[in-house]
């Protein structure tokens, strides 16, 4: 079952709207992810945005769909005037092991996904479980205009 739902759970800091989607842990999640997110996107004319957030939700998710055992993937997007940050959580393995792919050769065929992330991504991050949930990671990342520097 995938949900689309506004939430007011854990509202945006900088105003704006939240948007969360929970998906099945299958091949088909990157897509859905990727379109939900696009959509957004669209909907709130964030158009030069799309095809970094596209890549970026892909790579997410697509880490989660292959290097975890999780049920269920989480889509959380939060939309203001100038910036998105989207955040997938997964019940996987740790994130020292996610975190591994940055250091990836050059001549790797795989593990470049969070390096591509951090290129295009103004800020990106990580936040492991709590006491309630250990075992949930969380990677998100934020796209928009830079700030001007003074």
């Amino acid at each position: 079952m995938t949900a689309a739902t506004p939430t007011s759970v854990q509202p945006n800091p900088l105003g704006g709207e939240a948007y969360r989607l929970t998906l099945p842990n299958t091949a088909s999640a990157p897509r859905i992810a990727r379109d939900f997110v696009t959509s957004l996107l669209e909907v709130s004319r964030h158009l030069g945005l799309v095809d970094d957030a596209r890549i970026c939700v892909t790579e997410l998710v697509t880490n989660a769909h292959r290097h975890t055992g999780t049920r269920l993937i989480r889509v959380h997007a939060a939309v203001n005037r100038k910036r998105v940050t989207v955040t997938v959580a997964d019940e996987g393995s740790p994130l020292a092991g996610a975190l591994g792919a940055l250091r990836a050769g050059p001549e790797a065929e795989d593990g470049r996904g969070l390096a591509l992330v951090e290129s295009l991504a103004l800020a990106w991050g990580t936040r492991g479980g709590d006491h309630r949930r250990p075992g949930r990671k969380a990677v998100w990342f934020t796209l928009g205009r830079p700030e001007p520097t003074r």
